[in-house]
């Protein structure tokens, strides 16, 4: 079958274009999701992908220092999860965290200017790439110490259980942090109170630089809560609605109080662990593969041109609208002011 031409979204998906048209496979499955549900998940995820190469910009521009983690290819796993939650939903992650406080609602104009560190960001610029919080959207965090968000995200379930609320807190982590020790504690007390909180491996193959055939003795994380009853799920991570799909009923088995439940991811990010990495330790073609072959961007409009639930326009329209919210939270964050002085000495100490 002849696909319908595309407009181009990302500079993948020019440059699989270049290659030539990609091979589909056999008619894929009509969606069970309306046109104006499916093209918010196409604008949610090239809203992330957009916002993300142009944090890439500013900081080969020296706008932007220390860390930064870009998820770049990683767009439908949160963006599939966040389908599945209410306002009222808790959501924690680790240092790969633009695209979770996007998804999750947040302004990307004070996630941008965070990372430049101005006083217009979500930490008044004190915290930085790994540091954002907004209570308003219930997102806790960015945290940069690998593996903390775990205990972190477990403990928000028990707040939602204690208060007797219907919520659930998702939880992401990596494959890295998938064998830290205090996943397991996690694990057990979350399931020995039927605690409401779904643990989201975002497994994209590498933890740093460290593949995962070399790191984890099995790579089936979804199966690492069987001693603790917790049930698990391996899903497709570049596929958006199988991602939906799989969130929706973790969320549910957490929701009707089954206790924690577990999905393992497989994704793929297509820059390094971080800007400083050259992510010498796998190939381009490796890379360019997963590009032309499994972009979860190029995946959705496949599908939404196969079906015909949106035309060209529909999607050049909404990059005109992703690509101007972006430079505008790019320009306000290189302009806005700096933190004053006295910033230092605020946030430090709560008193109870």
């Amino acid at each position: 079958m002849a696909r319908a031409a595309k407009t181009p979204t990302s500079r993948s998906r020019a440059t699989a274009k270049s290659k030539g048209k990609r091979a589909l496979p056999s008619r894929p499955a009509k969606p069970d999701l309306d046109k104006g549900a499916l093209l918010k998940l196409y604008r949610d995820m090239s809203l992330i992908r957009r916002f993300e190469e142009k944090a890439g910009q500013l900081y080969g521009q020296g706008q932007i220092a220390g860390f930064c983690h870009l998820y770049i290819g990683q767009e439908a796993v949160v963006v599939g999860m966040q389908a599945n939650l209410t306002p009222d939903d808790t959501v924690v992650t680790t240092y790969r965290d633009h695209g979770h406080m996007l998804a999750c609602g947040m302004d990307p104009k004070g996630v941008m200017a965070e990372l430049t560190g101005r006083r217009g960001g979500y930490s008044h610029g004190k915290g930085g790439s790994m540091h954002m919080f907004s209570k308003e959207k219930n997102f806790y965090g960015g945290h940069g110490i690998v593996g903390a968000c775990v205990p972190v995200g477990t403990g928000l379930a028990f707040a939602h259980r204690y208060r007797g609320k219907n919520n659930v807190s998702l939880t992401y982590y990596g494959d890295g942090a998938a064998n830290q020790g205090q996943v397991f504690e996690s694990f057990n007390m979350a399931a020995l109170w039927k605690l409401p909180c779904v643990f989201i491996i975002e497994n994209n193959q590498y933890g740093m630089g460290t593949s995962v055939s070399r790191a984890s003795a099995s790579p089936d994380f979804f199966k690492r809560g069987e001693p603790f009853g917790i049930p698990g799920h391996k899903v497709d991570g570049m596929d958006i609605l199988a991602v939906r799909k799989a969130g929706a009923e973790a969320v549910a088995h957490c929701r009707a109080g089954k206790g924690p439940f577990i999905l393992q991811m497989e994704t793929y990010r297509y820059r390094g662990h971080s800007m400083s990495d050259p992510a010498r330790y796998r190939t381009r073609e490796e890379v360019q593969k997963v590009r032309e072959e499994r972009d979860p961007i190029d995946h959705l409009s496949d599908l939404l041109f196969t079906h015909n639930l949106a035309k060209p326009d529909d999607l050049k329209k909404i990059d005109a609208e992703v690509k101007k919210i972006v430079t505008d939270a790019a320009d306000f964050a290189v302009n806005d002011a700096e933190p004053a002085p006295e910033e230092l000495y605020t946030d430090v100490l709560v008193e109870a």
